[in-house]
Parts: structure tokens; sequence; C-alpha cells
């Protein structure tokens, strides 16, 4: 799955456009390093301990004028920064990379820049350029070195002001100031492992001259998400983030030791050195078994030293990522999608590693849902390894769970490869879709089904009619029009019963926050919501960023059987049945209206249809929820490429996409063999 993502990558974005992740993804493990004034402040302003957001924008939330702000700049003299100290404890916590704050969004440089004069050379009694002294350490070290990079900046006077969400619209000024700063990044200080963008809300253009930048300069550099509108080549969760899902492209979780600051906090509860220690371990191991790298933050005190508790947590790691450096560095994801109990698993070649971070097991037995492998070799914890009809069922001994966290080492016969996860009759591959840090969600880049013939019978809707699609079997590449299909009505939608209709909102959040689809008299798809019974099924609504409403339609089915709904949206549109997800997107960039059909498939009895619309930069969104006036989808042959007593996976991506990493928007297709 990972080649035919980077064969996406090349055709949709042109060869030789992207970097080369592997390397990157090889390395698993790397320190984040957030320092700036904010850490001579230490989360402390004119005496008060200032306990609201974190800790490195303490000046947006303490509040701080900005001449008083640049006063701080006058006793900021870290001489106790030692940038060879640093990156030998990355090392000896077993991070191959470092990723530094070289601006944060008060605007303060830890780099040399001709842009402005507020930066740690020019405006402090420290005189060095930290950003050129640490690109040098992680040289001289032999780990990779990188970048993090503000979109937003609160000292820049043409850019935006300050905001509680930092994700604003980012001037031209702005955007030709950050254009500057950015190429002095990149070509003053070396080889650039990643450019970590944060915040702002890009426009489309923006974010590809930024990336476009980026990568003229630094070919190899990795970009990250943030940057907005799809322009990256690594995904980035939200902080302190571990998803449990697959995602098909590279991504990374950043987290902090603490979730309530990145910066230094003079006052914060640290706690005990092992269990923190344990804690970031162990979201280290979920992080890759789950084909994620993991960045660790640090923020040193304003004298430049690494807090001692930081030290000492990740030198405890680092015991064990030593040990174990087998089963974490390039590795690959988990083969199965399935969550388990008792730990994580990853990969690698013939080798299976199973890492006991959870729960002991029931009669210490493990069942592996692996049919048609052959244990060769096991090493660790491992008594017994028996051959079942429902895979491999492996005894632990008593000490597997007894202390440090174990690794169980599987040789197979041949190497294992991931699980297809079908839903729906089809197998989704994943990547990462956003504007901005708010706005980003799991999108859905291809569909597979695995066939036995090599023709099919295309079903879809008058909305796909049109469409270029790209059909991959094995190497091979068809593309094919939507335009040959034969009308054929839907049977039955004449006797379904449209029941009750409740809406509800503005909620806020994300467009990828979790949702809650019951409709009862309490619960509600967000926190502190409630249903509320509607006659309208299409309103325009008064709204403000970041806001999304919901409505629910109860729909009564005589029998199984499909049926079309129309609905409109605004910025984005999720559309639930019966609590499962059927589709979700971001429309396109400031989209006030549109409409669309999706194809549903009823169960009999109630059902429960659930569209979310989604709000991020206009004053007004909409909703629309009915069954379509023509029930009507097509049918079109088509003849693949696929060899005779074969059963190959079929993959379909629609043409033309704006990058990779976009929403197909197949949803209502549907492939059957004839």
């Amino acid at each position: 799955m990972r080649r035919f993502l980077a064969v996406l990558l090349s055709l949709a974005m042109g060869a030789g456009l992207w970097a080369n992740p592997k390397e990157w993804h090889d390395n698993k493990f790397s320190m984040f390093i957030h320092f700036g004034l904010y850490s001579e402040l230490g989360g402390v302003w004119q005496g008060r301990q200032i306990t609201y957001g974190y800790s490195e924008q303490i000046q947006s939330h303490a509040g701080i004028y900005s001449d008083l702000y640049e006063e701080v700049a006058d006793r900021f003299n870290p001489t106790r920064f030692n940038a060879d100290e640093i990156v030998a404890l990355a090392k000896e916590a077993g991070m191959r990379s470092i990723v530094i704050t070289s601006k944060h969004h008060d605007g303060f440089c830890l780099f040399k820049t001709a842009t402005t004069d507020f930066n740690v050379v020019d405006a402090t009694p420290f005189r060095r350029d930290i950003i050129g002294e640490l690109s040098e350490a992680c040289r001289r070290g032999g780990i990779a070195f990188g970048l993090y990079y503000s979109i937003v900046d609160w000292h820049m006077p043409e850019a935006a002001p300050i905001t509680n969400h930092n994700a604003t619209f980012v001037t031209e000024p702005h955007h030709r100031f950050n254009l500057a700063q950015v190429k002095e990044l990149v070509t003053n200080y070396g080889p650039i492992s990643e450019l970590w963008f944060d915040m702002g809300s890009n426009t489309p253009q923006q974010s590809k001259e930024l990336y476009d930048l980026v990568h003229r300069y630094q070919p190899d550099c990795m970009v990250s998400g943030r940057l907005g509108n799809g322009y990256y080549d690594f995904a980035v969760m939200g902080d302190n983030y571990y998803p449990d899902e697959s995602i098909q492209t590279e991504w990374q979780s950043c987290a902090s030791m603490f979730d309530e600051t990145w910066g230094y906090r003079s006052w914060q509860q640290r706690g005990d050195v092992h269990e923190k220690a344990v804690e970031k371990l162990k979201s280290l191991i979920r992080v890759v078994s789950n084909g994620g790298n993991f960045l660790l933050n640090i923020g040193p005190m304003g004298t430049g030293e690494v807090v001692p508790f930081e030290r000492e947590v990740l030198q405890e790691i680092g015991r064990w990522t030593h040990k174990h450096a087998d089963a974490l560095y390039g590795v690959e994801a988990s083969p199965f999608y399935q969550v388990f109990t008792w730990g994580n698993v990853t990969r690698k070649g013939n080798r299976l590693y199973l890492i006991l971070t959870g729960k002991k097991p029931e009669l210490n037995r493990i069942l592996l849902p692996l049919k048609g492998y052959t244990v060769k070799h096991t090493d660790g914890p491992v008594s017994a390894v028996k051959r079942q009809s429902d895979g491999l069922l492996l005894t632990l001994t008593d000490e597997a769970y007894s202390g440090e966290v174990e690794v169980v080492e599987l040789t197979m016969d041949k190497p294992v490869q991931p699980q297809l996860h079908v839903l729906n009759g089809r197998t989704p591959t994943y990547s990462y879709d956003n504007w901005d840090y708010y706005t980003n969600y799991r999108s859905t880049i291809s569909y597979s089904w695995k066939v036995k013939r090599s023709n099919f019978l295309l079903t879809y809707t008058a909305q796909e009619a049109g469409t270029d699609i790209d059909f991959r079997t094995g190497d091979t590449s068809t593309s094919v029009r939507l335009a040959d299909g034969q009308a054929f009505p839907l049977e039955g939608t004449d006797r379904l019963v449209w029941g009750k209709r409740y809406f509800c909102g503005p909620a806020h959040g994300g467009f990828d926050a979790p949702l809650t689809l019951q409709c009862d008299s309490t619960r509600a798809p967000r926190r502190n919501l409630q249903w509320a019974l509607t006659d309208r099924d299409e309103q325009t609504i008064d709204s403000r960023p970041f806001k999304s409403y919901y409505l629910m339609q109860e729909v009564y089915a005589p029998c199984e059987q499909d049926v079309l709904v129309d609905i409109a949206s605004g910025n984005g549109v999720g559309v639930y049945l019966n609590g499962t997800l059927l589709m979700k997107h971001l429309n396109s960039y400031r989209c006030l209206h549109r409409d669309e059909q999706v194809l549903l498939h009823l169960r009999p009895g109630r059902n429960q249809i659930v569209l979310h619309v989604y709000n991020r930069f206009e004053k007004t969104t909409c909703y629309k929820l009915r069954p379509s006036a023509q029930q009507v989808v097509y049918r079109q042959r088509v003849t693949l490429p696929v060899a005779k007593g074969t059963h190959p996976v079929v993959t379909v991506r629609r043409r033309g996409l704006a990058t990779p990493h976009a929403d197909t928007e197949l949803h209502n297709l549907r492939l059957t063999a004839f």
C-alpha cells in the first residue's frame, strides 16, 4: 500500500517534487525543543502564574503588550545552552533527529535574520545563533536536524492580530515575510530533515509557494501537514494525540512531557520520573505500531539548560530503545487492524515484534489472527506457539509482564502482509487532508476490492458521470471515464417513510471531532447540545468560524434497499448512516454552498441519517437533506487486466485532484464482478 501511495504522489504532483520519505520514516523517534523568550518567563508574568494555555504562548494568555514583551529579550541570556550536550541527550534517548522552534508565535527568532532585529543575535545579550549552533552539533553527532516555524507572527506589524485560536488568515505582506524567513532557514543551515510548519490559515496558493520554496533548496526535506491545504510530506496529528487507526501516508504524533505546556513552566508539577518515562515509552510504541513517528518535546529553561526531570525521563526511555532497537526503528505498522489489549505489534521483513505494553492476557495466551503462516523461531518471554484454525496461539511465560516492557520476537516463514479491513464491501485507503490546524480529517484517497474476474460492473450516480478514474491492478494502471452507463431506477423508494427530523448546533471545534450519534432527549453529536425537532430539510444559517451543525433524519424502510438523497453544505460535510460514517470531505476552499448526492443502503425498519455540516471561514453556512427527485443510478461495464486464476486487488481513485491527500469522493461508486 505504501508503494501505491508513492505512485499516487508522483502522478498527482509531478515526479521528483515530493521528498523521499524513507529515512524520515525509519527514524521513528525524534526530539522536539520549544525554546525562546517564553522560556525566560517560565509561565510567570509579573509574579503571577499564568495557568491558562501553553506557556510558550504566555504573551497572548497573559495579555502582555508588545513593547513589554520585547523587553524580555534584554535579559534573555541562555549561557548554559550547549548544543552538543542536547544532541548527546537525544542520542542517549534513542532519538534519531532534533526539531527546534526557529520561531514561535511571538515572532522571536532563534536565528540571525535580515527580516527583523527581533532575534537572538541582534536583540539579546547572548548574541549567538542558536539554530546555527544546533545544526552544526547535529552534523557532528550524526543525527538529523529539523526546524519548527510558526506561520502566525504576533510581532510582525502587517500580520493578522492575536486570536485565541491562532488559525488566522495570512496577509500578503505577512506571507512575503514568511517566504523570506523560510528561504533563510533552508539556505543558511545545511541539510534540514523536516520543516515543521504550525498554525495560521494559508490560502492554497500560499501553502503551495512555501512548499515549493522548501523543496527548491532542500529536495529531501519533509514538510509538515500544518502548512495547510494538503501540501505536505507527512501528516501531523493534533497535539498529544495518538490515533489507533491506520493512515496510509507518512504521519507523526507530537507530544509534550506534560499536556499542559510545551515551553518551560517553572511551577509545573512533574511527578515521578519512572512513571513519566513509562507513559511516554508506551506512547512511542503505540504510535510506531500504527505506522507513525513520535516527536517528544522538551522545554529547556531560560538559562538554556534541560530540565533535570526531562533529562532523566529521556535517559530511562533510552535504556529501552537501545535494548529493543530492532522492534522500533525501520519497522512497519502492525499488519492487524485490530487493537489488542495486551500490547502492540511492529513488523520488519519476516519478523513480528509483539510489544507487551497492555494488560496481561488471560492464561498468558495471545491469539494472533494469522492463517497460512508458520513460526520458525521465537525470542523473548514466550513458552509455546500452537497453530489453530483461527490463527496462532502463543503462551507467554509468567515473567512477561513482571517488570519493564517486554518484547516477543517471532520469525515467520515469510513476511506477514497487512490484513485488508473491508468496510461496506471495499477497503478504504486513508491519508490526511486539511486547510489548517483545526480543519483536518482522515481523508479517503482510494478504495480497493479483492477480485477474481476481469469483467466488472460499475454502479454510480449522476454526480459521478463524466468523472475520470484510475484503476490499478498490480503495476498496471487503467483510466476509465464514467460516461457510458445505462440508467436504472431504484426500486421501492416510494414505499419509504420519512419520519422525524432533528437539528442541533452550533458546536465549536475541529472538523474531525468525534461524534455521538444516538438521538434521544439527552444525547447529541457533541457535549452540551441537544437535538430539537424541526420541519426544515433545508436552511441557510448565520455562523462563525469553526462551527458545526447536525441534521438527523429518521427513515423507515420495508426491506433492505437503496435510496438517493440530496445534501447541501458549506465548507465541509459528513454523512453517517446508522452510526457509520459513509462519506466525509472538505469542499473547495471558501465554498459557500455545494449540492451533491449520496447513495444510501438502508436496512429494514428504522434508519438514522445524520448530516454534519462544518463552517471554517464564512459568515453563513447551509444544510439540506431530502430524497432525490430522480431515484436513478447508472451501471457501466468495464474490463480490467486481471490474470486468470489470481485474486488481485483493484484500487480506484479519482483523477486530477489538487493534492494526493484530498478525498477521492467516490463514496457512491460500487464495483461488482460479472
